[in-house]
């Protein structure tokens, strides 16, 4: 059909685990990575003619991931490690016009052993991330590092928390459908995911050292701030608590043009023992509760700076 046209297509490879382990004599580190790659480019044959000859195969892909980790000294960095990705297949391929490669990182925390860091143990105390997602863009034709862009967004996915009071909700509109009450002092429990959105375009990887941004250290940062409002905040609802969280992310960093919490309710509702004569409904009589995640309540928004 002469009338139709590919008018989008990636393709990649999805969910390449790996592990480094960084060893500095006795004293290791270890990293656990999830990533996804895509390309975008001149792979239109692929689909229309069967012809293969500008296929990067996705088991290509896997393993060029597992040789720029061994090569890497940015692999803990994995904003950095990314762009280096990115870079890779922009700069490697021609016909590749667009690398979209995003990271996670899974928690290891070193072991506490007799009041000492132990040098090569970890647990895992969480199952929060913190993950990155960087797009490289081939400008022109001209394989210099001027002629790409690098896009680059961060996160935090899975962060569960819950306090036991200093959480309201009331005032909501009431009618005929309405049956949840009001509430002065209830559990708030969410598992907030949060992304965020650097204002740089950068055209090479030198400017995005450690030296210029600190990815690291920001979104530690932005994980402490979280925690800190969720905690103290005496919330009238969870779109206030939301709003305070991101307005101080932006304040404290004005590298970031925008930030995106999703926060979803983890509801707990107090057990009814009045019919057992045992006092349980509200305030400090209320101590056993039934949590429920299904269905649940979801707030999201995005909060940006003004240009």
């Amino acid at each position: 059909m002469s009338d139709v046209f590919i008018s989008q297509q990636s393709y990649g490879k999805n969910n390449i685990r790996l592990i480094k382990v960084i060893r500095n004599k006795n004293w290791h580190e270890v990293v656990e990575l999830t990533i996804h790659v895509l390309l975008d480019g001149d792979f239109t044959t692929a689909y229309t003619e069967a012809d293969n000859s500008k296929v990067v195969a996705t088991d290509s892909m896997k393993n060029t991931v597992y040789i720029l980790a061994k090569q890497s000294s940015n692999v803990q960095n994995i904003e950095l490690f990314a762009t280096e990705i990115g870079r890779h297949f922009i700069f490697t391929y021609s016909h590749v016009s667009q690398a979209n490669v995003s990271i996670t990182k899974h928690k290891w925390t070193r072991m506490l052993v007799d009041g000492k860091f132990h040098d090569h143990s970890f647990y895992r105390d969480g199952e929060d991330t913190h993950n990155a997602k960087v797009i490289v863009t081939r400008i022109n034709n001209n394989d210099e590092d001027n002629e790409i862009s690098i896009k680059i967004e961060s996160g935090l996915k899975d962060l569960l928390v819950l306090k036991t009071t200093g959480s309201k909700f009331s005032g909501f509109i009431r009618d005929k459908y309405t049956t949840l009450p009001e509430t002065n002092d209830r559990i708030l429990s969410t598992s907030i995911d949060a992304t965020w959105t650097y204002n740089i375009i950068s055209s090479n990887l030198t400017s995005l050292t450690e030296n210029v941004i600190k990815f690291d250290n920001i979104f530690d940062s932005i994980r402490s701030i979280t925690l800190n409002i969720f905690a103290t905040h005496d919330s009238e609802s969870v779109q206030a608590t939301l709003y305070l969280m991101a307005n101080s992310v932006l304040n404290e960093h004005p590298q970031i043009e925008s930030i995106r919490y999703e926060l979803p309710n983890k509801h707990s509702f107090a057990y009814d023992l009045e019919r057992f004569g045992l006092k349980n409904s509200e305030g400090n009589d209320a101590d056993i509760f039934v949590p429920f995640d299904k269905p649940n309540g979801i707030i999201s928004a995005t909060i940006s700076r003004k240009k």
